[in-house]
């Protein structure tokens, strides 16, 4: 399936960002991550997702441009370029790449091969500090059906602000931009930042140049997530366990299994997931307060409590639980020193050689999946590229399931793939 390039441009702001909003100063949290170039997702629609006529079709491609121009007056740091040395975003309206592509061939094709085929599907640009912050391909297919790739650095955004963009891109696209709430940057006058304590570098991946690392999504389906829950439930827990905690304790057992194998003894591993800190502040923030605003919770397995035995399922997803206790409201004047002091814990471990550390992300409550531009609601979306040990959860098809991508060196990865409950419970792709 060969992707044909036609056009690549700037889209900026249809208005000019006002002089008071030009530097936006990013946050200690922004600064904890790398300016990283990989796409935040891609969008995939299907023709028959909506009975509009091809003219109809046509003149919605074109209102994409110009309803990402309008909600980039909103979402202005999105066109603007980072800068390294005071980081910053200079907000110059410089403008977001916007490349525009075709394919000769069938969506239904891509989807019936898609792990096969998104790799060659979507080429952004970016990496370098002079690139720009967000970066969009738009690419149709001969049947109708459209992909829209959406890559923003990390070090501007996090998963709430990527899809709190979208989600009004795609409102400005099939409505206008007169119900959009003006979202909130500028993070750090919000927290006071004194006495912060020093971040630890971020230690290297445990992984050599000779087995690099590879990604691949296994899917769980609606019925064996109810299977999944029933085997992990347990009389003492309050509630169902969720979707994503039994996933996560599946994976998770699954890894260490992985390890013991290589290591010959099962060995100390943590948990790690990605939070929204959103709704834990107080006082509450503004309802569109966009930027880095999350944490990581830690759930830990001691090896030496275990008598060299893998854990059942109710005990990491009892120890998943427990972590997300700890994370109760959170005052504005403790968040800062509380999120670095979290990450530096998470770096000593990452650190210790005698821990496993798997680091796991989920965007099963945002709003990715509803994102519809006027074809109605993306048939899948998708999230490419991982590092090694880490885990990024999405919804899956329909709603009740999940795609997990498993990002492993390529000796580890054969061996999860034959771990027994992966195999029972999801199809690998």
């Amino acid at each position: 399936m060969k992707v044909q390039m036609l056009s690549t441009k700037l889209i900026k702001p249809s208005s000019p960002t006002p002089s008071h909003l030009r530097t936006l100063k990013l946050s200690p949290i922004d600064q904890l991550f790398t300016y990283t170039a990989k796409p935040s997702a891609i969008y995939y629609y299907s023709a028959e997702s909506s009975s509009s006529s091809r003219s109809e079709d046509v003149e919605r491609r074109n209102r994409l441009e110009t309803s990402l121009s309008e909600t980039l007056t909103l979402f202005y740091p999105l066109a603007g370029r980072y800068i390294k040395d005071s980081h910053s975003v200079d907000c110059n309206d410089e403008g977001a790449e916007y490349l525009e592509a075709k394919v000769e061939g069938q969506l239904s094709q891509l989807l019936s091969r898609r792990d096969e085929m998104i790799y060659q599907l979507v080429h952004l640009s970016g990496g370098q500090s002079t690139s720009p912050v967000a970066s969009i391909q738009i690419t149709r297919f001969d049947c109708g059906g459209l992909v829209i790739g959406v890559r923003i650095h990390h070090i501007v955004v996090d998963g709430f602000t990527a899809a709190s963009f979208v989600t009004a891109w795609a409102t400005a696209s099939r409505e206008g931009v007169g119900k959009l709430i003006f979202p909130t940057f500028g993070l750090t006058s919000f927290f006071p930042e004194n006495d912060l304590p020093m971040l630890k570098p971020r230690p290297p991946p445990k992984i050599s140049e000779t087995n690099k690392v590879v990604t691949r999504r296994f899917v769980f389906d609606g019925a064996k997530i109810s299977s999944l829950k029933a085997r992990a439930h347990d009389p003492s827990f309050q509630r169902e366990p969720s979707r994503v905690a039994v996933v996560t304790a599946l994976i998770w057992r699954a890894l260490m299994g992985v390890s013991k194998a290589k290591h010959g003894r099962l060995r100390t591993s943590l948990a790690s997931h990605s939070i929204n800190l959103r709704p834990k502040i107080v006082p509450p923030l503004p309802p569109l307060c966009c930027g880095n605003l999350t944490t990581r919770y830690k759930a830990r397995f001691t090896a030496d409590d275990s008598n060299g035995e893998l854990p059942d399922l109710k005990e990491l997803v009892g120890l998943l639980r427990d972590a997300t206790k700890s994370n109760a409201a959170m005052p504005r004047e403790d968040m800062y020193s509380t999120v670095i002091k979290s990450r530096n814990e998470l770096h000593e471990d990452m650190e210790d050689e005698e821990v496993d550390v798997f680091l796991f992300s989920s965007w099963s409550r945002l709003s990715f999946h509803e994102a519809d531009f006027g074809w109605g609601k993306p048939v899948w979306v998708s999230k490419i590229h991982f590092p090694a040990d880490q885990i990024f959860l999405l919804d899956g098809e329909g709603g009740d399931g999940i795609d997990a991508w498993v990002g492993l060196n390529k000796q580890d990865m054969l061996q999860l793939q034959q771990d027994g409950d992966i195999l029972a419970f999801t199809s690998s792709v």
